[in-house]
């Protein structure tokens, strides 16, 4: 018996059969990662956004922290009183621009006028309230009244109040005929108490002997040697008139 021997070469030995295992399969080419096209106006545009809003920022803090020194009231000044040192503060606060106030750099120029109406402490000093007029207008004189407490109201006088200037009667019970009536018509016998009108100008310091305080007045030019003969017998009293005709 006759056997026939088959001879394997060592490459075809080698070589792995199919059924060896699985077989690999084709390799994926990489896939190409698509680039952004870059558009240069939209980039400049973001820029711009951003340094606006950075000065816009800007701007509103250095005008929200941006003070001005102005002057305030530092206490309740009359219509008409002399401003002095001690009446006025200085104060560092944002202003608009609509806000009319008067730099803490003028307070030195302010001391010695008049007040031109009733200042309240701690309010903003406007220039249109200090002025360097007189309340003796055109046409009229000072007179120098002087009242004991008596002849007076409790309420204190304040400069621009205006009062009435009353003929009492003299020592014999006669009613003065020296001042005339508030429209400028003398009184005649029988008739009721005499009035001048009057404004005040000054309020005086009470003496510390007599009591007495002097007021100035300023009343029409025709009217004051009358007034001044009148103040000289004492006989004399003030009367305020209510402001506003109220």
């Amino acid at each position: 018996m006759s056997s026939t021997a088959r001879s394997v070469s060592p490459a075809s030995a080698a070589a792995p059969t199919a059924s060896a295992g699985p077989q690999a399969g084709p390799v994926a080419a990489p896939r190409m990662v698509r680039q952004r096209r870059r558009r240069p106006g939209l980039i400049a545009l973001s820029v711009a956004l951003i340094a606006a809003g950075g000065l816009s920022g800007a701007v509103l803090y250095s005008r929200s922290g941006h003070r001005t020194p102005v002057i305030v009231v530092a206490r309740d000044v009359p219509v008409g009183s002399r401003i002095t040192e001690a009446d006025l503060a200085t104060a560092s606060i944002a202003l608009d621009s609509a806000v009319r106030s008067v730099k803490a750099s003028r307070a030195g120029g302010l001391v010695g006028q008049r007040a031109a109406t009733d200042l309240k402490a701690g309010s903003l000093l406007a220039p249109s309230q200090v002025t360097d007029q007189s309340l003796l207008g055109p046409g009229e004189q000072l007179v120098g009244v002087s009242v004991k407490p008596s002849q007076l109201p409790a309420t204190p006088l304040v400069p621009g109040e205006k009062v009435l200037i009353v003929s009492t009667p003299d020592s014999n019970g006669a009613p003065s005929r020296t001042a005339t009536n508030g429209d400028g018509s003398t009184a005649e016998n029988g008739v009721g108490p005499v009035a001048l009108s009057a404004k005040v100008v000054a309020v005086g310091r009470p003496a510390a002997a007599a009591g007495a305080l002097v007021v100035d007045v300023a009343v029409p030019a025709a009217e004051g040697p009358a007034l001044a003969a009148q103040v000289a017998t004492g006989n004399v009293a003030l009367v305020v008139v209510a402001r506003d005709g109220s």
